[in-house]
């Protein structure tokens, strides 16, 4: 059975402010520095367990605060138990952007203290292996590394995690759905079995399930999950023939104020037609996608973080994990493949306290797909009239699993697909 966090704060009435967990003084200053005060929810249930020694399972998606959660505690017992010349803590993460992205927001964390850190992913240069193979022999406090590269250096029988204080998976579900369940495994089976773990997923599958049941001890069970996007996302559809849709984006991109604003295809295909054709049209735009290497990717996303790329048209590799507050816009220019992808896509926008707009374009031979995402979303999205210049549209009408057409909203006999 899994303990309950929830009993850890059972008669809080109030938010809790970070200066409440008695962090180390140097924490402390760049919790301050962040502008971080009050904790969110999965923070407040997740923090105390970590303080405690307790290994974690927590179902909590990005954009609930999950990577504060874990690295704020984490941070303050590495400090309070510093040992040098060992690694203190293993976060493994599915992809190299999110690694790029934790091992940021860590050093943010971590301004004030000496805490040591490094992020290991795939596509760099040669020193850049070299100072890998430095950290994992020699020590580093924390290191963010994803599966396939960490595999690399285990393979070459130098790698010394004797004195890991902890374990963290982050994301664990899209690890699983990327086909790392063995590179987990066998790195799991090079650490020390004295550890904590904590193991942190958007879903809960049967497979997470038991992957916790191998490698937790006693955890306490956290659930913040958020399957529905934030009320305050605006969220509208157009229904629109295929070839209809880049017009629209065009007069979308005119017509709409933002700050930034991110496109999202299925395909990479897509987003590099796509990317060529706006700029063709003069639009300020660049692409995000797995053909790129990744000084590239960096430059990228570093211009569309700093505000100097107004508009990136990017496949599914920013759907999660990326966490940007000035993302305003979101436009699924091809309707993603599960409710699930939807509620990570359309959550770039309105982070923080700001709030933000999500259009999906619907192609006539995508109605089905997206009338199961509203199904799993629990309504009808709001079908937006397409502009009369673009010229007569299809019905909204997604066939029912007994094959009869619809109205303006789903079924409710539509299961949603389950990955």
């Amino acid at each position: 059975m899994y303990g309950k966090a929830t009993n850890l704060f059972q008669f809080k009435l109030y938010p809790l402010r970070f200066t409440e967990f008695d962090f180390h003084p140097g924490l402390l200053e760049g919790i301050d520095a962040s502008g971080y005060e009050t904790a969110t929810p999965v923070q407040e249930q997740v923090i105390p367990a970590i303080l405690a020694g307790r290994d974690i399972i927590a179902s909590a998606q990005t954009g609930t605060g999950k990577t504060a959660a874990f690295l704020l505690p984490m941070i303050h017992r590495i400090l309070s138990n510093h040992t040098d010349g060992q690694v203190g803590s293993l976060i493994i993460v599915p992809t190299r952007e999110l690694a790029i992205q934790i091992s940021q927001h860590l050093e943010g964390l971590s301004y004030f203290t000496n805490i040591s850190s490094i992020a290991i992913y795939g596509g760099n240069d040669g020193q850049s292996f070299v100072n890998e193979k430095k950290a994992l022999q020699m020590g580093a406090d924390i290191i963010v590394c994803t599966p396939g590269r960490m595999i690399a250096h285990i393979n070459m029988n130098y790698v010394n995690m004797k004195g890991l204080q902890f374990l963290v998976l982050d994301e664990a579900d899209r690890m699983l759905d990327m086909g790392f369940q063995e590179d987990i495994a066998r790195i799991t089976d090079a650490l020390p079995q004295e550890r904590q773990t904590l193991l942190f997923s958007a879903t809960m599958p049967d497979k997470i399930r038991q992957l916790a049941r191998k490698i937790l001890k006693n955890p306490v069970e956290v659930n913040i999950a958020i399957s529905k996007p934030p009320e305050k996302i605006v969220q509208k559809a157009f229904v629109v023939f295929e070839e209809q849709k880049l017009p629209l984006v065009k007069q979308v991109l005119t017509t709409t104020p933002y700050r930034t604003a991110l496109i999202f295809c299925s395909r990479k295909q897509n987003v590099k037609q796509l990317a060529r054709t706006l700029q063709q049209s003069k639009f300020d735009v660049q692409e995000m996608h797995s053909d790129l290497e990744q000084s590239q990717r960096e430059d990228i996303m570093n211009g569309f973080t700093s505000g100097r790329v107004p508009v990136l048209i990017a496949t599914d590799i920013l759907s999660r994990g990326i966490d940007i507050d000035t993302i305003d816009l979101v436009i699924n220019y091809d309707v993603p493949h599960d409710g699930e992808d939807y509620v990570h896509r359309i959550g770039r926008t309105a982070r923080a306290e700001a709030d933000g707009v999500a259009y999906t374009f619907i192609g006539e031979k995508e109605q089905n797909k997206f009338a199961e995402i509203e199904t799993l979303l629990g309504k009808s999205v709001d079908k937006a009239p397409v502009p009369a210049e673009l010229g007569p549209v299809p019905p909204y009408q997604p066939r029912t699993r007994g094959g009869r057409s619809g109205g303006n909203g789903p079924r409710r006999n539509f299961t949603p697909k389950r990955r």
